[in-house]
Parts: C-alpha cells; sequence; structure tokens
C-alpha cells in the first residue's frame, strides 16, 4: 500500500528527506515494496501545498530555489489545517526544535493523533518534554510516535537499545551526544583556545550564532532526557538532569588531563544506582582507555552497559541533513514494515 507523506517544514531535514526519496525511490520499492507519495508540505517560509494525488517534487523544489516560495497546489492552510485537513497517513514533523514549551511541535503532534496519523519526527520538543504523554495519546488512537532521529540523527540508538540489544538489561547509557562541543574539545586539544574552537566551529557550520545550546549543554540534556524515557523506561523530566557545559574547560584542564592519560569529553549519562535513575550532563575526563576517548571532532557515540554483552558503543554522526533525514526514511520503513500483512512482512 502507497504511503501518504506529509512534511511539516521544509528546511535541511525535509529537503534532505526528499532528496533521499527521490533517489532512492525504485531501490526503496525493489528491496523493500515500499512506494509513498508527498502529498502536503506546510513550512513557515514557503507556505503550503496540498496534492491528495502526490505533489510534483521536482516542481515544488524549483519554486523554492527561484522564488523562495510554493506557487502549484497551493493551500490557505497553516501547518495545524494541514495535518488535520490533508490525507496523509504519516506526518513527519520537522519543524524548529524548542526546548522550553516543545511549540509548535507539540501540537503537531497532538493533532496528529487526534486525527490518527503517525508521527515521525527529528525534533527533540515533544520527546523531550512530553515523551510519556505523546506516547500515550498516540496508542490511545492506535498510532505511532516514531523518534528516531532525536538522539543521535541518523545513528540508530532508540532502535539499537529496542532491536538488536532486546533481551538485554541496560544499566547505563553514557556518551557524546553534541557534535558541536566534542569538536571545540578535539580543537583545544590541539592547542586552540576555547574561543578560537569555537569560532571555527560557527564558521564550519557545527554550532549557531547563538551556541548556547550547545556549549552549556541544553541540547545533550534534552537528549539525555529522551534516553533515560526510552531505553530506562523511567520517567525523567528534563529539568531533573543535572547539566553543565564546557564553557569554563581551560587550556590547563586540557593539559592536565593529558598528563592523566585521559581527555575531556562532553558526556550525557543515565544509569541506575540503587535503583534509581541518575542522569546527568557534565564535562568528564575519560580515560584513553576508553572507547568514548577516541571520538573526536563533530561525531557522537553511545556506550551501552548491558548485563549480557557488557559495553557496546556504537559511533557515527550526531547531525546532517543526509543523516537526519536517513533516521526519518527508517521510521518511514518501520512504520510501513508494520502496515504489511502478517504473509508480506
Amino acid at each position: 500500500m502507497e504511503q501518504k507523506i506529509a512534511l511539516i517544514g521544509f528546511g535541511t531535514v525535509g529537503q534532505g528527506l526528499a532528496e533521499i526519496l527521490k533517489n532512492k525511490k525504485a531501490e526503496l520499492f525493489e528491496i523493500y515494496g515500499y512506494s509513498y507519495t508527498i502529498v502536503a508540505i506546510s513550512d513557515m517560509k514557503f507556505g503550503t501545498v496540498f496534492d491528495p494525488d502526490g505533489l510534483d517534487m521536482e516542481k515544488v523544489m524549483s519554486e523554492i530555489q527561484s522564488t523562495g516560495q510554493f506557487s502549484s497546489n497551493r493551500m490557505d492552510w497553516d501547518a495545524v489545517e494541514t495535518i488535520r485537513f490533508c490525507n496523509a497517513d504519516v506526518i513527519c514533523e520537522l519543524a524548529f526544535t524548542n526546548l522550553k514549551d516543545g511549540e509548535p511541535a507539540l501540537t503537531h503532534c497532538t493533532t496528529a493523533f487526534q486525527s490518527r496519523k503517525h508521527i515521525v519526527t527529528s525534533n527533540k520538543g515533544p520527546a523531550a518534554l512530553a515523551y510519556h504523554q505523546m506516547k500515550s495519546l498516540a496508542d490511545k488512537h492506535n498510532v505511532l510516535f516514531m523518534i528516531e532521529g532525536t538522539v543521535m540523527s541518523g545513528t540508530p540508538v532508540l532502535n539499537l537499545a529496542s532491536g538488536p540489544l532486546a533481551g538485554c538489561q541496560i544499566s547505563a547509557v553514557k556518551g557524546i551526544l553534541n557534535g558541536t562541543t566534542n569538536y571545540i574539545l578535539t580543537q583545544m586539544e590541539s592547542g586552540m583556545s576555547y574561543e578560537s574552537a569555537l569560532q571555527q566551529a560557527q564558521e564550519l557550520g557545527y554550532a549557531e550564532a547563538d551556541p548556547t545550546g550547545d556549549v552549556e549543554g541544553y541540547d545533550a540534556r534534552a537528549k539525555v532526557t529522551i534516553l533515560a524515557n526510552v531505553v530506562m523506561g523511567v520517567p525523567c523530566r528534563i529539568d531533573e538532569v543535572d547539566c553543565k557545559g564546557i564553557t569554563q574547560i581551560t587550556a590547563k584542564d586540557i593539559e592536565s588531563a593529558k598528563a592523566q592519560g585521559a581527555r575531556w569529553k562532553l558526556i550525557g549519562s543515565v544509569e541506575m544506582v540503587d535503583g534509581k535513575l541518575s542522569a546527568s550532563v557534565h564535562p568528564e575526563m575519560v580515560s584513553l582507555t576508553h572507547p568514548l576517548a577516541g571520538i573526536m571532532g563533530a561525531v557522537n557515540a553511545v556506550t551501552f552497559t548491558t548485563d549480557l554483552l557488557g559495553d557496546v558503543t556504537i559511533v557515527g554522526a550526531g547531525a546532517g541533513k543526509i543523516e537526519t533525514g536517513f533516521s526519518i526514511l527508517n521510521d518511514l520503513l518501520a512504520i510501513h514494515k508494520l502496515s504489511l500483512p502478517e504473509d508480506l512482512s
């Protein structure tokens, strides 16, 4: 059955997903029997377009590149109306992340669930601030809340815990969850000052003009909250995660770590201690013998501590247009597989 998709937000991730779907259309059908149409797109900058039979994505991309606006099949709908009235089965919620109150993404998700439409998102807001509320509402309406891209972009973390690591008891998850800070610390170790490393990260596009969310640990804190709720299965609010960023680390600290056979990393951690959840984001001196110590540059990594396999570490991209687009594709394929008759799945 053809999957009908609506995109809420058509920035970097949305365009990356559209590119992947276009380039892999034949391959996805041949290998997985997956076919799709994008029936609607709603974006604060470009406007809203809708065609119940599927948009001409070549024309859509041409329009925004030439005029900065959608024109063909344009509708006078906002994002909520698009979710409610379009004929999509799946809503890809790709709007901007807001870690203060989760809006507008929370409203987008709620509207989708009440309209009996699945949500696939890389937006950390709903997952970090209201995971159990969103999951319960999705379950109530017999749809799915798919959030693989919220922790390490396209690198499978949540799917790894629920899939290949199923059967293991996971007692801790510890990792480098923010590529910007890891890049800065890597550059500082090579002799750069914090200020110069940050400026370089901004020039390369790793850090925003306002880097607060990265360097103060707030981005990693949201991801730790998601890991606590989803992987550890323990209710955790974002304000319960102890959080400290990297802004106070000096060149002297870097040299001190080297002398002790270690290097600084901003570590997000969730762990069960005496039956209680401990969740934090802190700079830590990581021994050079630990797999996380070798993760350099704008790369992410997570180590799962399990009862049956010991420590299992996965390393990969934590951001990027195509990488995050892949996480959305992966969840779309999971929904497709679940919708197949048992003899075909």
